[in-house]
């Protein structure tokens, strides 16, 4: 039986579950992640037929781009999820999960974009944009 991941916004006003298996984090420094999260956005990703949100009191919306759409917490500020509008899963970030034993960083995109205030980990495969 998969593993069921559950996770929230600060504030609890959105809950969500995912049916492992998950797949690794990938850390994302371009501009628009970096406004979005305070530094840059990780996130794991799941098929949309696992994923499930459970509670959206305070679920809210933001078009961010012609292509894709973020959503967060409208009370606590938390971003939670993207989604490419010709993809069939949900980018979901890392940190909003309850339980994150077992995930790992398995790369850094966009880090042409990166902020010059940090350095990035020695490790996981780095790449200019997502297409190098």
């Amino acid at each position: 039986m998969a593993k069921i991941y559950k996770g929230s916004c600060l504030c609890g006003g959105v809950t969500y579950e995912l049916e492992g298996p998950l797949r690794p984090s990938v850390a994302c420094h371009c501009k628009q992640c970096r406004k979005t999260s305070g530094h840059y956005w990780s996130a794991t990703n799941v098929p949309l037929d696992k994923f499930k949100i459970t509670r959206q009191d305070n679920l809210k919306t933001f078009r961010a781009t012609d292509f894709a759409t973020r959503w967060f917490c409208a009370s606590c500020g938390s971003s939670l999820f993207w989604k490419h509008d010709d993809e069939d899963s949900m980018s979901v970030a890392s940190g909003t999960l309850d339980d994150d034993e077992g995930l790992e960083t398995a790369a850094h995109i966009f880090v042409a974009h990166k902020g010059h205030y940090y350095q990035i980990e020695p490790g996981p495969k780095q790449r200019m944009d997502p297409d190098t």
